[in-house]
């Protein structure tokens, strides 16, 4: 390491005042004569810029703090190495080796009884005795799992409804914890299934604790606000139980094989259903399409136009694809879709929305279950998006997070295809037209017309399948307004099926078909619940009333196991597609919108009509969306009146009640940043790209107008033109005329275009004058090829602290956002606040920040 005296004079070669290396130095100085520094946590420290924002500055009275607080986080929080074998690892050796002992005990008592059997009768009556020992053993371990999980039902109930004293729930607690710590990283399906038990049974020890003693009987506001607050925690339960019943097993369906005679397969209609979207987002599908895999004799592809266009006419013509319109607009996209299979006759139907565009296996992958399952008449893929939705966009998240549909689409729809519950989706999927006119065709009662035809079909005893691997991708909302709106018509339908075809009753669905589906109507019903548990620490801090009445100390002793439980449990389950603790961000962008169509479609639901999600928009500079954040300022302004209330109750209020208000002051200051992360979703940027570009890797080749090549990599590409890193070439002239060449299977396909950009061997190139066939060859070079979406995200290994830290930052940065918006007046208003909340935010503890390669060649020379 550095010595003291090496140290002060690279500070001041960096710029730093002498005051300020002085006192650095003398820090160093102190930790070099102390600790262990050539430890290699230290070592990660000493090769970081320094204590983050302790550094380059003179000295200010509170930074003898700062650096307590700063050198404890990083003690506590920054990860040692590894040292050895992990208890974890030694757990999971011996429990595999017990395994394989007892699967060795089982093959050689099998093997000693059939030998024995064999020596001793005829073979027919050993055959018959192996069938008796066999039907006697499985009835023996039937009998045997039946009593076992009598008894653990029975331990169960006795954990939830036994009462504890503090020292007995905290090691209750303790224990649990410790238990689900240590399976949290084993690997398989077991170690999952005992979180969810542990999560279920401290979950329901807490809501039995909330309904048999934290209610105020005696006080009429208490028990009201209690009662409410109880409702919302009870909705939150039961959808964490469904959750975790449809989502314990994945059933990873593989491609099911097609015949390799191609006259058995079925004949396919192809159908891309639109309304008012603009030709160039129906153009790249209908060119995509026309790529697919499939015998051009069984393929035929429709443009079902409800907006009657001349020129999506005349581009069917060009395209050679069917085209079908409709005098009127009755039930909007279903009412479409079923005059449509009136004109066709396809065995198959597969249905895109017009900005979904498929890869050419999709066929492949999805026909070869119609033929092995006569029963079967959906197959469902994914909904995949190659252009970033609001949330993404405007918080810079785009293929480095999860996005919001990612949860259903990767973990959910696979959990209920393992139940024989796969929803329909309205898009990227195939179906059977026999099933399809069984149920009259799609159902048009609801504006959620998929949910409800798969609902109706799965009532018919027909069967679904979902298949996990994206074969299609299309544009998301480009606004948060057109992405609330969207989210307002999947709220609102769901609730009219739960009103109108209520899976919980009805005949033709087992059990887990009606948990799957009552789950997916339940959750778009979370906007009440979510707004009380913004709004419920309030009740305290603004009204006095105990809307849990217990001590804060059991308070903490129940709600924290049962939200550090719970998360862990879903960083485990759904970790890879969608990170914790967002989920509470997304409900609460809709709470305020989705509460009020969704009561009314429970209480009317004739109500509400079909609205259709605008894609292809622009935004030409960033701004703050006033209108739809004005719920999320409204509870913000409310919670600071809280906290502001709540540290006054803590100065001159009883001294018996200091406890409870700090309990409350925190879970305020957790909705506060919750919010915060709402208000910074608002904050929209600038959407400027009328074709999304999509980041890709893939081998091409650049042709020069003198017929030179050069190998190079494709970056990226849209519509309009491509980005490709050539390194041997000179650079080249804006407005240079150049060809790419990329391949299809065993075709060279070449595109000409003009150089629009040329940078550090990176080009950008545009396509002014493509002919059609070379843009249908162009979209199915790139955005049709069958690997196209796969391995989309950047992988990460999820930590639920570090979510949570996250959610906090974002959080924050919402509220730095709003300022940014803030009228000027306002902001100078203002300003005070601001200072005291920068210095109160100048002792929290942050990060270190590695060094750049000249920063650390400098600190490493000396």
């Amino acid at each position: 390491m550095l010595s003291p005296a090496r140290a002060y004079a690279a500070l001041r070669r960096r710029g730093s005042s002498r005051v300020t290396a002085l006192w650095l130095t003398g820090w160093q100085l102190l930790a070099w004569l102390l600790l262990r520094l050539e430890q290699p946590a230290w070592r990660y420290l000493l090769n970081a810029r320094g204590l983050a924002h302790l550094e380059h500055r003179a000295p200010r009275p509170g930074d003898p703090l700062r650096y307590l607080i700063q050198g404890g986080w990083l003690l506590l929080v920054r990860p040692r190495p590894e040292r050895g074998v992990s208890i974890r690892t030694w757990l999971r050796k011996g429990l595999a080796w017990l395994r394989r002992r007892r699967e060795q005990q089982q093959r050689w008592l099998r093997s000693r009884l059939f030998r024995s059997l064999a020596g001793s009768v005829s073979a027919p009556r050993a055959v018959r005795s192996r069938a008796w020992w066999r039907e006697r053993g499985r009835s023996k371990r039937r009998l045997t799992i039946w009593v076992i999980l009598g008894l653990a039902l029975m331990l169960a109930l006795l954990g939830v409804t036994q009462p504890f004293d503090y020292t007995a729930q905290l090691l209750f607690v303790v224990v649990l914890w410790s238990l689900a710590m240590v399976v949290r990283r084993l690997p398989g399906r077991f170690p999952t299934l005992l979180m969810i038990v542990l999560s279920v049974l401290i979950s329901c020890r807490y809501l039995w604790w909330r309904y048999s003693s934290t209610l105020n009987w005696n006080d009429g506001l208490d028990l009201a606000l209690g009662l409410t607050l109880l409702l919302a925690e009870t909705y939150s339960w039961l959808i964490l139980l469904l959750g975790y019943v449809q989502t314990c097993w994945p059933l990873k369906r593989p491609p099911a094989p097609l015949p390799a005679d191609t006259r058995l397969w079925p004949s396919v209609d192809l159908m891309i259903p639109t309304y008012n979207e603009p030709l160039s987002v129906v153009r790249t599908t209908v060119y995509a399409a026309l790529g697919i895999d499939w015998p051009a004799d069984k393929l035929n592809i429709y443009i079902l136009d409800d907006g009657r266009r001349m020129d999506f006419r005349r581009f069917a013509e060009e395209a050679g694809v069917g085209y079908i319109a409709r005098t009127d607009n009755r039930h909007a996209k279903a009412g479409n879709l079923n005059h449509a299979l009136k004109q066709t006759s396809g065995e198959l139907v597969a249905i895109f929305d017009c900005d979904h565009v498929p890869v050419r296996s999709f066929l492949q992958l999805t026909a070869g279950g119609f033929l092995q399952d006569p029963r079967l008449a959906l197959v469902q893929t994914p909904h995949h998006f190659f252009s970033p939705d609001p949330v993404e966009r405007n918080l810079g998240l785009f293929r480095r997070s999860p996005n919001e549909g990612e949860l259903f689409y990767g973990l959910v729809q696979d959990g209920n295809d393992m139940w024989n519950a796969t929803f329909f989706c309205g898009s990227c999927a195939l179906l059977r037209r026999s099933a399809l006119e069984e149920i009259g065709g799609i159902a048009v009662e609801t504006v959620t017309e998929d949910a409800h035809t798969a609902l109706r079909l799965h009532r018919r005893g027909w069967n679904s399948a979902y298949m996990r691997i994206p074969q299609a991708a299309g544009l998301a909302t480009e606004s948060l307004s057109a992405h609330v709106g969207q989210r307002i018509r999947w709220a609102r339908g769901m609730a009219q099926i739960f009103r109108i075809d209520n899976p919980l009753l009805g005949k033709g669905l087992t059990l887990f078909q009606r948990l799957c589906y009552a789950n997916a109507m339940l959750h778009f019903l979370a906007g009440v619940p979510r707004l009380v548990f913004l709004l419920a620490p309030l009740a305290f801090l603004l009204l006095h009333a105990y809307i849990i009445y217990a001590p804060a100390i059991l308070l903490l002793l129940y709600v924290l196991p049962h939200m550090m439980h719970s998360s862990l449990t879903a960083a485990r389950m759904q970790g890879r597609y969608r990170r914790t603790f967002w989920g509470e961000v997304y409900e609460t962008v809709l709470a305020w919108y989705i509460a009020r169509p969704t009561m009314v479609a429970l209480l009317a639901p004739s109500k509400g009509a079909f609205n259709v999600t605008a894609k292809g928009g622009l935004m030409e500079q960033a701004q703050f969306d006033w209108r739809i954040a004005r719920p999320y300022l409204v509870l913000a302004l409310l919670n600071l009146a809280g906290l502001g209330l709540g540290v006054w109750r803590f100065i001159y209020g009883p001294a018996a009640e200091q406890g409870t208000v700090v309990v409350t002051s925190l879970w305020v200051l957790y909705n506060l940043l919750i919010i915060g992360a709402a208000v910074a979703i608002a904050a929209e940027t600038r959407q400027v790209r009328q074709s999304p570009r999509v980041r890709m890797r893939l081998p091409a080749t650049l042709r020069l107008p003198g017929g030179h090549l050069y190998s190079g990599v494709l970056l990226d590409y849209s519509d309009g033109g491509v980005a490709i890193r050539v390194p041997g070439v000179a650079a080249l002239t804006t407005g240079s005329e150049v060809s790419l060449l990329l391949r299809r299977g065993e075709r060279e396909h070449v595109f000409p275009g003009v150089v629009s950009r040329s940078h550090d061997h990176v080009l950008g190139i545009h396509f002014a004058r493509l002919s059609r066939e070379q843009r249908i060859d162009f979209v199915q070079c790139t955005f049709a090829r069958a690997d196209a979406w796969l391995d989309w995200l950047e992988p990460r290994r999820e930590r639920p602290l570090q979510s949570l830290l996250e959610v906090f930052a974002v959080g924050g940065r919402g509220y730095a956002r709003l300022w940014r918006f803030l009228p000027r007046r306002l902001r100078f208003a203002c300003e005070p606040l601001l200072a005291l909340l920068r210095w109160l935010g100048s002792f929290l503890p942050r990060w270190p920040q590695a060094r750049t390669d000249s920063e650390q060649r400098e600190w490493t020379a000396l």
